[in-house]
């Protein structure tokens, strides 16, 4: 149970550790120095890790890793459309 808690904690920290980035974008209207091909590189591990996040909540353990993995894919996906409207608004 302990465990449990620190990857749901743990989780939670590294997925709120993207916020900033996007209230950056969002002040400056600014992707310049984002490299997309990063973004896209996190998209597609956190995306796997997602498949493997369902596969054990269907088995009726890790709870908290679908979550706050679930919270990192989203604000992912926030980062690469802020990164996709700012590139094609700026040329």
């Amino acid at each position: 149970m302990v465990f449990v808690l620190f990857q749901l904690i743990g989780g939670v920290i590294l997925s709120f550790g993207w916020i900033p980035q996007i209230i950056q974008i969002f002040r400056t209207k600014s992707v310049k120095d984002l490299n997309k091909k990063t973004f896209l590189l996190l998209f597609a591990g956190i995306g796997l890790m997602e498949v493997y996040a369902v596969s054990l909540a269907l088995e009726g353990v890790g709870y908290a890793f679908l979550i706050t993995n679930s919270m990192s894919l989203v604000l992912i996906v926030i980062i690469l459309t802020l990164i996709f409207k700012y590139r094609h608004s700026a040329q």
